[in-house]
């Protein structure tokens, strides 16, 4: 069954273009308005007309441009900062002498902040000290003397843009680290399942080549040998793997961007009874025993589920002998399905799990605790030395609902 791919992009950069387009409207309006009830006492009132006119333009006009951080060149940035600086300057030409040293607004007033605010926002603190300190500079040489409130003023916009561009560096980096994550989770979580495939497979009928071609000697003896070595050069494979790299948008707003491989929908069957699935494992040394009315589960879940059962059979089989008794018992709860898979072999030695995983020999690991994990359930083994083994499969009812919550 195909698999679908799909790109996820996390960002929380984006949101702060948004509220930079917002702020940039709102501030020249803002500007435009303290002009207009200050007319009266201006200078030469035509020189603020002609440049609030060319503000408002080009602030409606490059509202694109601060959409994110691919539309926001360089070049817009020191177009951007330069109009700022120029209304700052200009203030001095328009505005009265008296209005001006009694502490009144530049033109852009604090317009100019958004110019800055850009420049964090695309480029980071370094960036936005850059700005802030040319802004400063403008606002003192347009006052002529380090007034209190100007140099408040200058201050506030300077630590300001400086925090912002520092958050927005912290937010890249921790974006990029939670993108790296979980393309590390994808790529187990496919690696594991894949690892389950093989060993349920191609690494069962190695083994069995190996112990028959060893029994038979001669020729077969070889062919088992060859076997034994591709079988753990295989565990070695599925155990390891890589995980690729986590990729970056071009455009930086949009974030990290994480290529995650889904499973297929469930089947539109819709649920089948989990009794059919487990029947053939039925055989004269394996009892079945379940309830006398169906156990409906989602076709992925009764297959996993009855997957994970099969491989609990085939340690039988492998560890115990062909000859061994097993038991299966289907138990159907109210909130959850219980399967126990049990044996009346000699038991597993404390601490033989353990071994086998460190060794790369993962079907208690993968194929049957690792089954459990993805349904959302549980694997119990219960060993006693001398008495058997039991397995325990677990399976919530609503496993869709919860993945779906998750």
């Amino acid at each position: 069954m195909a698999k679908r791919e799909r790109v996820m992009r996390m960002s929380v950069e984006q949101p702060l273009w948004r509220a930079l387009a917002g702020y940039r409207v709102l501030t020249v309006l803002y500007a435009i308005g303290l002009f207009a009830t200050a007319y009266d006492t201006f200078a030469r009132p035509w020189v603020a007309v002609a440049f609030f006119a060319f503000l408002l333009v080009w602030t409606l006009a490059t509202l694109r441009r601060v959409s994110g951080a691919a539309n926001c060149t360089k070049r817009f940035l020191a177009a951007d900062l330069t109009i700022a600086l120029a209304g700052i300057m200009l203030t001095r030409v328009a505005d009265s002498a008296s209005r001006i040293d009694s502490g009144g607004p530049t033109l852009p007033s604090i317009w100019t902040a958004g110019a800055v605010l850009a420049f964090a926002i695309k480029g980071g603190w370094r960036w936005a000290a850059f700005a802030s300190t040319l802004v400063a500079a403008a606002n003192l040489i347009e006052r002529e003397r380090l007034a209190r409130d100007t140099v408040h003023n200058v201050i506030l916009v300077w630590v300001a843009s400086i925090a912002i561009g520092y958050v927005v560096e912290v937010a890249r980096a921790s974006e990029r680290t939670l993108a790296r994550a979980l393309e590390i989770e994808a790529a187990t979580r496919e690696r594991e399942r894949l690892a389950r495939d093989i060993h349920d497979g191609v690494l069962q009928v190695l083994a069995m080549v190996q112990r028959r071609g060893s029994a038979l000697g001669g020729e077969a003896a070889e062919l088992g040998r060859m076997a034994g070595e591709q079988e753990a050069a295989l565990r070695t494979l599925v155990s390891g793997g890589l995980v690729p790299v986590s990729r970056v948008s071009e455009d930086a707003a949009l974030g990290a961007v994480v290529l995650a491989v889904d499973e297929p929908d469930e089947d539109p069957a819709g649920p089948v009874d989990l009794r059919a699935l487990l029947a053939p494992y039925a055989t004269a040394r394996v009892t079945l025993s379940e309830p006398g009315a169906p156990v409906p589960l989602d076709t992925p879940v009764a297959r996993e589920l009855a997957a994970a059962v099969g491989a609990a059979l085939d340690n039988v089989r492998k560890h115990v002998g062909a000859d061994a008794r097993a038991w299966i018992l289907v138990e159907d709860e109210p909130d959850e399905v219980i399967v126990t898979v049990r044996d009346d072999g000699p038991g597993i030695p404390e601490g033989r799990l353990a071994q086998a995983e460190g060794e790369g020999r993962l079907g208690v690991a993968l194929s049957i605790r690792g089954r459990l994990r993805e349904l959302g359930g549980a694997a119990e083994l219960i060993s006693v030395p001398g008495q058997g083994t039991e397995v325990e499969l677990k399976v919530p009812k609503d496993v869709r609902g919860k993945a779906k919550t998750r």
